[in-house]
């Protein structure tokens, strides 16, 4: 089926336009919200036993999140925020740093009043550690953008005619800010509404999701620059783009799908602790596959039409 992408750029890059305003204002309005990784405190992951042994002493009744909360205070935990998961035997509790002995202290104390359970994770971070990971973080996302642009603007050196390989380096440019922003919005209100926080787990997700969007751009903008070689002088610029979308994008929505299905598998069936590590993968990747193949492209012709007025 023959698709006809540049008739209707300005649809394509108006949705894409009201994803990042809305993105732009949830950042701006409630930002994100940090998670111990770059504030600093203490995440223990714990998991009650369903069932406990005959001959134990202590009640089979597994305990409530307010009950986790109220025995947390009364070891001197006041700060403690307590969230329960997977139905009511797992719960996350989020505080202060929180040394080796009094976590072993606590974990006694829990065991002897609530009975058996599995420690899925304890890690502690201090605030100087959080603040260099912040650094760290925002470097990285810097620094992966403008050497993808770099390199993409080194890779179409020779091509010159209609548009300049600097412009290929600039829309890249875009489009991946577009493919990051949409993530963090979205997150930006998961923070405000529900509370959830990122970690560096999530700009691990940004950078993969970046790497692998510059991938399905490069296809498309390849095959504008075979087209541009081999093509007829006389072809009109957005026909020929238009073209090459519709020569690779069954091949860039194929090799996506594949990604976004086993994200949505992890999601729903995957661990807790990754849920939204997978779920800024999953809106990343979409977000990516759009903008390879509505975004980019569009932008090419119009920044050429631009050009050819003046």
């Amino acid at each position: 089926t023959y698709m006809n992408v540049i008739k209707h750029k300005w649809f394509f890059l108006g949705f894409s336009a009201i994803l990042m305003a809305a993105s732009i204002f949830g950042y701006f309005a409630y930002g994100l919200k940090p998670g111990i990784d770059f504030t600093g405190g203490t995440l223990w992951q714990i998991k009650f036993d369903a069932q406990q042994s005959a001959s134990s002493t202590i009640s089979a009744v597994l305990p409530t999140r307010e009950a986790i909360d109220s025995f947390l205070s009364e070891q001197g935990v006041s700060d403690a925020i307590v969230t329960q998961q997977d139905g009511e035997s797992a719960f996350i509790i989020k505080t202060k740093e929180m040394d080796e002995p009094k976590h072993q202290q606590y974990a006694g104390a829990m065991r002897t009043k609530f009975g058996a359970f599995t420690e899925l994770s304890f890690e502690s971070i201090g605030a100087s550690i959080g603040a260099e990971l912040t650094r760290k973080a925002l470097w990285a996302f810097v620094i992966n953008l403008l050497a993808i642009s770099l390199y993409v603007a080194y890779a179409f050196r020779k091509v010159s005619h209609p548009v300049s390989s600097w412009k290929y380096a600039l829309i890249t440019l875009a489009t991946l800010f577009h493919d990051g922003l949409i993530p963090v919005g979205l997150f930006a209100f998961l923070g405000y509404f529900m509370g959830i926080e990122v970690d560096t787990n999530f700009i691990v997700a940004i950078l993969v999701v970046i790497g692998f969007s510059v991938h399905d751009t490069i296809v498309v903008f390849d095959r504008i620059r075979e087209n541009l070689r081999i093509g007829k002088a006389s072809e009109d610029f957005g026909a020929l783009v238009n073209r090459s979308i519709n020569e690779t994008i069954a091949r860039s929505i194929n090799t996506s799908l594949t990604l976004v299905i086993v994200l949505a598998v992890l999601y729903i069936l995957g661990a807790a602790s990754l849920k939204f590590f997978v779920l800024a993968m999953l809106v990343g990747t979409i977000a990516g596959t759009y903008s390879s193949i509505f975004v980019a492209s569009p932008l090419l012709v119009v920044w050429q039409g631009k050009g050819r007025g003046r």
